[in-house]
């Protein structure tokens, strides 16, 4: 007889019994049949509390399909009212549950994704509890479609309320953090006014543009093309790279409709002809380029879109909820400067913003002062890229530009006794242009504190507010309207001035400065905000206008919080 054992044996035995106990001390079941609707609501109620004990022992599963998000607001929530059951009756959905399940179903119309909030599973639940006789007996479908809903809710004010960026030093809005009790809270408001739209309405951001924004979703929505398309890479590096761009942008053209579908590849001609079609069809120039701009456009699906819309969404979610009484607006991808004052738009000006190598930076300050016919101080960044090189090549560089070379005393200091060759990244002297109509700055200067010495000003460049495209300025906002603007803070500052005080400044001695081509420093007594801001699309008469992703910012954003949209 063989007495050797199996050793394969005694861990199947473990294993099983592992399985067995797992299986009993499960707190959530998976079906409770309830033959009167009298006692529906009691038996849901219990397993209510069995699913959210199973919920808070196992990170917020239920079951292997539910996971919820705030399992431990819904605990403290449904503890306080008994784990009662808030969205149906007897077998029979609240007339709230329609207004939720309409909300999470249509929650694009809000920039939101029904997905974050179970709607597939609502949806099933659902449709299940509505048609099947049998499953409505189930009370474990009636507490778990409670719980979701719930959860879902939750999730809801916690997106429309905060967003899903995280805040930073420059976004810092209140109620960075909300609390479970916040939640709780709106939750029972909820139980005892019924007042669905409103109390979702009270979360959000009070911004006129904000709610212009939310008005174009649905024409957008509506008309939103909904399939996935092929991605064209560029820029390519070789011949080879450059015979597969050409195939995968025909391919790309022929999903859009603009070439016909063949094997063989089009000539030069037709692809022109083809992209001319696309760029119609978008409503951009019709110009047959293949470049930068145009792939961008053709890489940028309406799925894409819509996430820009969320990302912007949620930007205005970053804010005070209170801005201040009077603050200057620059929405950098727009190329517009406002000015509000008391929820009024006073002026707006055309703008022209640092290029993608040296973008302007997003901040909140304040206006200081302002100068008239300004000197301008270069930058490290144009001293290494442009004077060094410049200065290495011709000797008389500096001066043929107009700049002066200055110590640390501002003492000037001749080019030509320096050797320039041993000066690799930058030099210990500032390089300072004088003021007069040819100065980059222009005629007018506006400061306002910040680590990276920008500010907004004329320029001697004008004709550039023409291009449609104005991100090509080393950093700093440049202002078509700064006459309008400096107008404006001039009589900011009379109306904010003490009874029989002195005014430094009016619009008038503005005028005169100027004509007379004076160097001038006005000190600003009234606060007037600056904000510098990154808000890729904007509602306008019930549409949406998008603009340039200049920086990549959204780019950045979807591939961090709306990767898996």
């Amino acid at each position: 007889m063989d007495h050797h054992k199996n050793p394969v044996l005694p861990f199947a035995i473990i294993l099983l019994v592992m399985i067995m106990m797992s299986c009993n001390n499960s707190s959530s079941k998976e079906s409770v049949v309830v033959k009167s609707p009298e006692q529906m609501d009691k038996k849901a109620s219990e397993n209510i509390k069995a699913s959210l004990e199973q919920a808070l022992n196992n990170n917020g599963k239920i079951n292997d399909s539910i996971k919820l998000q705030f399992a431990s607001v819904l605990n403290s929530f449904y503890k306080d009212a008994d784990f009662e059951v808030l969205w149906s009756h007897k077998e029979k959905w609240e007339p709230l549950t329609d207004s939720l399940y309409g909300f999470i179903e249509h929650a694009e119309l809000e920039g939101l994704f029904p997905k974050d909030y179970h709607f597939d599973e609502l949806k099933n639940l659902k449709h299940s509890l509505d048609n099947d006789s049998l499953k409505r007996m189930n009370a474990v479908l009636w507490s778990h479609s409670d719980l979701m809903l719930t959860d879902g809710l939750i999730h809801i004010m916690k997106d429309l309320k905060h967003g899903r960026l995280q805040h930073d030093s420059v976004n810092v809005g209140s109620d960075s953090s909300l609390t479970d009790s916040f939640f709780i809270q709106r939750l029972k408001e909820l139980k005892e006014k019924k007042d669905f739209t409103g109390i979702l309405n009270s979360l959000q951001p009070k911004f006129k543009a904000y709610w212009e924004l939310k008005k174009g979703i649905k024409s957008f929505v509506d008309s939103m093309d909904r399939r996935t398309y092929t991605y064209v890479p560029y820029p390519y590096k070789n011949s080879d790279d450059s015979l597969k761009f050409v195939k995968t942008l025909q391919a790309r053209l022929q999903e859009s409709g603009c070439v016909e579908a063949t094997n063989k590849r089009v000539d030069s001609a037709q692809l022109k002809a083809a992209v001319i079609k696309f760029q119609k069809q978008k409503g951009v120039t019709a110009d047959g380029k293949i470049n930068t701009a145009f792939i961008r456009t053709i890489n940028t699906s309406d799925a894409e879109r819509f996430k820009r819309i969320a990302i912007t969404l949620d930007r205005y979610k970053l804010l005070p909820e209170k801005m201040p009484e009077r603050y200057i607006w620059v929405n950098l991808p727009s190329y517009y400067l406002q000015v509000w004052d008391n929820d009024t738009l006073v002026m707006e000006s055309k703008t022209i913003v640092g290029k993608p190598a040296t973008r302007t930076p997003l901040l909140n300050s304040y206006i200081t002062n302002m100068i008239t016919y300004p000197t301008w101080t270069l930058p490290t960044s144009i001293i290494a890229k442009d004077v060094l090189p410049g200065m290495k090549r011709n000797r008389g560089y500096l001066a043929k530009k107009g700049f002066k070379l200055l110590n640390s005393k501002g003492e000037s200091v001749d080019p030509a006794s320096l050797d320039w060759s041993k000066y690799k990244k930058g030099i210990p002297y500032r390089v300072q242009q004088g003021s007069g109509d040819d100065n980059a700055l222009g005629i007018f200067k506006f400061n306002f504190n910040n680590p990276y010495a920008v500010y907004l000003h004329d320029t001697n460049q004008r004709y550039l507010f023409k291009n449609a495209s104005r991100a090509i300025s080393h950093g700093c906002v440049r202002v078509q309207e700064w006459q309008s603007l400096a107008n404006y803070i001039a009589r900011t500052d009379s109306i904010s001035a003490k009874p029989n005080g002195q005014l430094a400044y009016t619009t008038d001695s503005i005028r005169s400065w100027i004509a007379s081509k004076k160097h001038r420093q006005m000190e600003v007594k009234s606060k007037i905000a600056v904000y510098l801001r990154y808000f890729s699309c904007e509602g306008k008469n019930g549409k949406i206008k998008f603009y340039d992703d200049i920086y990549g910012e959204d780019k950045i954003l979807r591939e961090k919080y709306f990767a898996d949209k």
